[in-house]
């Protein structure tokens, strides 16, 4: 039962991507460490002290560097000038910083009522309004409203208009541009908040984000090692870990984990850090171990979805698929995206008990309804799109979906959910090289490598769909319910037939 997509709350098939807090966001995990000719050396190995400067270097934690690119089928915006909640006395009078302060302290709303009813007083403020329009981009990430990103959108084109080429701004587009999966976008912006400002923390993540979900692997490594070298602390341990893991070190990707989390200063980076280590660890088929990393998430945050997630899809794998079941109701009750959804509709085919196959259609129904909410918030929802129709859905426009994605970025992710429409197109010949792109890195996803070995299997290679058919169980064998049933299957039938 693995996420669908790295751009939805979670990367397909592999770790749920967790929001996250302040200027942290789902990583763009780094790749290779600093060049000190051993190889072996991680952020902060050679320097104890650079963990400890990385959080006084921090400060003030303001928003998401990249914001995560998740959006639900949820409302409630709440407008510069009126809407819900109201400010409370004396809010006219806060500065940006005071409602940095509040959004660094976890309540977002609190903080962005803050910047209105100062923006209301102080109109011309250009840093007040990049950082309301970044807290937009925020807001629409952690509670699900793509009705957010075109007030996201006004608030930094103000910022702009006030003060012409302000960094603030630049970065804030480049997070408004990631989380609607423009990616070529979010790098030039990120590129020219750079120019005005090398140290912006936030268009430091931003780059580093958009490089990976390009697939431009090596600059992204690169730009991770600038990004550590700047402004070392969580929100570039964490893109550093992930660059290794997608090529395959893992050992590397877990040790940056774990010093991050030592260097967590905050329960909301104590929650962020944990469920990714949860995912790591679930992804390698270690399902006890990540239910210890999301019960100490869920310490720090009881509430945090992506250790929520996380935890229900471990559960479903060590056997608990009646606890899956339930907290992915409940999860899809309050963010309703592809990933949890997709979960939940193959656990209740799975079950297969009376009413299950008109609940998991109602599932896949809803990707849809997610999918139409997010282009109308100006959200590119191709890979989303591509992968929940391919599996359960219109086949020809999952390979629609999946070719235009492909058109714009050359990811593993892309490469894979190319590979599988093809393949449930039959057209497997055609599959075949994408399907070995998508694990030519070294990322081990089981549901990448079960991908290649049903492919492999239909394109006629029986002894290569065997062993990435294995490989893919060894990995991880609770990766999907069906998936996993469908290898196994796979499995005994190519063993009779040799």
């Amino acid at each position: 039962m693995p996420p669908r997509t790295n751009d939805s709350a979670r990367d397909s098939g592999g770790r749920p991507v967790p929001p996250a807090p302040a200027e942290t966001t789902r990583p763009a995990r780094a790749e290779h460490p600093r060049d000190t000719g051993r190889g072996d050396e991680v952020p902060g190995a050679a320097a104890p002290g650079r963990l400890a400067a990385g959080r006084r270097a921090r400060g003030l934690r303001l928003l998401s560097c990249a914001a995560l690119l998740a959006v639900a089928a949820s409302a409630g915006a709440v407008a510069v000038g009126g809407g819900a909640g109201g400010a409370g006395a004396g809010a006219a009078d806060a500065a940006p910083a005071a409602a940095a302060g509040v959004l660094a302290g976890g309540d977002l709303g609190a903080g962005i009522r803050s910047l209105q009813a100062h923006l209301r007083a102080q109109p011309k403020d250009a840093a007040g309004w990049a950082t309301l329009g970044t807290a937009y981009v925020e807001q629409a990430r952690t509670q699900g409203d793509p009705s957010r990103y075109p007030q996201a959108e006004r608030a930094l084109r103000r910022s702009l208009a006030l003060e012409p080429g302000n960094d603030q701004a630049l970065a804030g587009q480049a997070a408004l541009a990631a989380a609607r999966h423009d990616f070529t976008g979010a790098l030039a912006y990120a590129d020219r908040a750079l120019e005005r400002n090398p140290y912006s923390e936030r268009a430091l993540c931003s780059r580093v984000d958009a490089l990976v979900e390009l697939g431009r692997y090596e600059e992204a490594e690169a730009a991770a090692t600038t990004a550590d070298r700047r402004r070392p602390g969580v929100p570039v341990f964490t893109r550093y870990a992930y660059v290794r893991e997608l090529r395959g070190d893992v050992r590397t990707a877990r040790e940056v984990l774990r010093r991050a989390l030592d260097s967590a200063a905050s329960p909301a980076d104590v929650a962020y850090v944990a469920t990714a280590l949860g995912q790591l660890a679930w992804n390698q088929g270690d399902h006890g171990t990540a239910l210890q990393h999301y019960a100490r998430a869920l310490a720090a945050d009881d509430d945090y979805l992506p250790a929520l997630e996380g935890r229900a899809r471990a559960q479903a794998a060590s056997g608990d698929r009646a606890g899956a079941v339930a907290a992915l109701e409940r999860i899809v009750a309050r963010s309703p995206l592809p990933g949890p959804l997709v979960a939940l509709g193959e656990l209740y085919e799975d079950r297969d008990a009376d009413g299950d196959r008109a609940r998991a259609r109602d599932q896949y129904a809803l990707v849809d309804a997610w999918t139409a909410l997010a282009r109308a918030g100006g959200v590119d929802a191709g890979l989303d799109t591509a992968l929940a129709a391919a599996d359960h859905g219109d086949a020809g426009a999952a390979l629609r979906a999946a070719r235009a994605e492909w058109d714009r970025r050359h990811s593993v992710h892309t490469a894979d959910a190319l590979a599988w429409a093809l393949h449930v197109n039959g057209r497997d010949e055609e599959a075949l090289p994408y399907a070995r792109r998508a694990t030519a890195t070294g990322y081990r996803n089981a549901a990448f490598i079960y991908h290649r070995g049903v492919i492999e299997r239909a394109a006629g290679r029986d002894g290569a769909a065997r062993d990435s058919l294995t490989a893919a169980l060894e990995l991880n064998p609770g990766f999907s319910p069906s998936g996993a049933r469908a290898a196994r299957a796979a499995l005994k039938e190519l063993g009779a037939a040799r």
